[in-house]
């Protein structure tokens, strides 16, 4: 018989079905952070931001705390800046010949990443974290824990896996994001959280928690197990790794991308 298991959101509960209850954890959320107002104008930080150890990925104009995945340099054609925000241009040929996937420069291990992104009509993009530059290199997109970015409506993906767990705010092909989610409509801007302290980590969505899960218990790996990362040793418990935003061959853009290291 399957076993259930629980996720906790919003001060709601949402049940579903194939991994064990102990992949959530009863962690109460640190604070409010995760819903706090960003500042007035976009791709900067409010005095309350900066002391509470806030800083910039992406100002509006410069990519330098990024590169491809795999590469020294940023990617010369896929993505774009434009009037403050970065854009992931759709590509005609599919991910092996567009812009590729970019990464952080730095790695982290404990913190609070945020980003404003807008998907278009069917699009299909994620944020992975604690990525992992491993070799040989992998085909397709760099190994990691992945915030879904889908149109859970058109995008046949919300479809696969199991018991939605391809659809947006996911943990891409192993959790499920809760019903009842926040999605904001195409062509408006969504803001997603992911905070990693150690082992436990949350995925928030528009200010709603979506799921939360222990990288380090049995259930965890479990799940694991029973997706399409089974046969890949260790996934999803590096120590560290660098934040990816994916190049799914689809127009997505993003903003205000900040982060703040947990000590």
């Amino acid at each position: 018989m399957k076993m259930r298991y629980r996720l906790l959101f919003a001060g709601a509960s949402v049940f579903a079905f194939g991994i064990a209850p102990s992949l959530v954890t009863a962690q109460k959320p640190v604070g409010n952070h995760r819903k706090h107002k960003d500042s007035s104008e976009p791709n900067t930080l409010s005095e309350k931001e900066k002391k509470e150890g806030w800083k910039l990925l992406f100002d509006g104009k410069s990519t330098e705390n990024f590169r491809g995945v795999y590469k020294e340099a940023f990617p010369e054609a896929g993505w774009q800046v434009k009037e403050g925000v970065l854009t992931h241009l759709k590509s005609t040929g599919g991910e092996s010949v567009s812009g590729g996937d970019i990464v952080t420069i730095n790695e982290y291990s404990s913190f609070e990443f945020q980003t404003d992104f807008k998907v278009t009509e069917g699009a299909n993009s994620g944020i992975k974290y604690l990525v992992t530059e491993s070799m040989p290199r992998p085909q397709g997109s760099a190994i990691g824990l992945e915030f879904q970015i889908l149109d859970d409506a058109k995008h046949p993906d919300a479809k696969l896996g199991r018991d939605g767990n391809r659809t947006i705010g996911s943990l891409y092909d192993l959790i499920p994001a809760a019903r009842g989610k926040l999605v904001k409509p195409i062509g408006e801007w969504n803001k997603a959280c992911v905070y990693v302290k150690g082992n436990h980590v949350e995925h928030w969505l528009n200010g709603k928690k979506t799921l939360e899960y222990d990288r380090s218990s049995k259930a965890f790996k479990d799940a694991v197990a029973m997706s399409k990362f089974k046969d890949k040793p260790g996934f999803g418990e590096w120590p560290k790794g660098h934040i990816l935003l994916q190049d799914h061959g689809d127009e997505v853009q993003f903003r205000n991308i900040k982060i703040r290291e947990i000590k």
